[in-house]
């Protein structure tokens, strides 16, 4: 009974993490706004307030990839090298993007790994089994038109980082949260130049505009919507824009990074066990997490 009691107690943690970072992201809008200084942050806000409509471009891209398995229908898989990049070629004929755009990669490593997924599948074609192409999907038909979203967002995360939020109790939580997040505030500060406030608890804490400036000027070197769409996608995986440029700059490898980004719950299951379903449900986005992660570390 106590187990199921501290299990809604860290089901309303979570709830919470995620409302104060609702808060944060309508203090933060005025300030992303006068970095670009053509956004209509209201907009943005409102998108990010309410659940996807349909004439969003993320959604369309997720709809389109929403269909039926397909039967494999093709025999060899071939990269081919064109003016812009590698593409996919099923049979001699070129893949397609579920918006029926040309498949497209930058560079004849992250093709491989492309063309790696198409082979690999037997019988039927599963895009759940395909994370780097359903990446490339969505950059190419949802993103690369309009990277400015995706870096709006990524900052919203920045200002409402999980490694700035910390345990009070109990001490040895408290002690593992800073062996394994202190270093990362210490690298942000010292590559980026961005210095944060820690909190503990639930207790919200604003960060500094030249923090956030900081962090925007790093990010505007990002060129490639691949990049960026990689990045953001390890953000939303573990709750820290933080861990995933680190992973991004090699300070920290994949593996590390997964493990520092579920410390809490970690912790938790060391106390009253492993929760079988959690951690299924973990092994699933750690797929995701490492496709992102190879491809900021190996792809460029």
């Amino acid at each position: 009974m106590f187990v199921l009691y501290k299990g809604t107690l860290l089901s309303l943690y979570f709830l919470i993490l995620v409302l104060l970072r609702c808060v944060e992201v309508r203090k933060i809008g005025r300030f992303v706004e006068n970095i670009k200084g053509k956004t209509n942050m209201h907009e943005i806000l409102d998108h990010f307030d309410m659940p996807l409509d349909k004439n969003n471009t993320v959604h369309k891209t997720q709809k389109l990839s929403c269909q039926m398995l397909a039967k494999r229908f093709y025999r060899e898989v071939k990269i081919f090298c064109e003016e812009g990049g590698f593409s996919i070629l099923l049979d001699e004929c070129p893949v397609k993007t579920p918006a029926k755009r040309h498949f497209l990669v930058p560079t004849e490593v992250f093709a491989a790994l492309v063309a790696e997924e198409f082979e690999s599948q037997k019988e039927v074609i599963d895009p759940a089994k395909m994370p780097m192409t359903r990446l490339v999907n969505t950059v190419i038909d949802g993103i690369v038109d309009d990277m400015q979203v995706v870096f709006e967002d990524l900052l919203r995360f920045v200002a409402c980082d999980m490694i700035f939020y910390r345990a009070q109790t109990p001490k040895e939580l408290v002690q593992r949260q800073c062996e394994l997040w202190d270093p990362l505030l210490d690298w942000a500060e010292e590559k980026l130049g961005a210095r944060f406030y820690l909190t503990e608890g639930l207790m919200h804490v604003e960060q500094s505009r030249g923090a956030i400036q900081a962090v925007s000027n790093y990010l505007r070197r990002v060129e490639s919507p691949y990049m960026l769409a990689a990045l953001h996608t390890m953000t939303t995986l573990t709750g820290s824009a933080l861990i995933a440029l680190a992973v991004a700059a090699r300070r920290i490898n994949a593996d590390h990074a997964w493990d520092i980004a579920h410390l809490d719950e970690n912790w938790t299951m060391e106390q009253w066990g492993i929760d079988e379903e959690a951690m299924a449900r973990r092994a699933h986005r750690k797929v995701e997490f490492n496709t992102a992660a190879k491809i900021v570390t190996t792809c460029f």
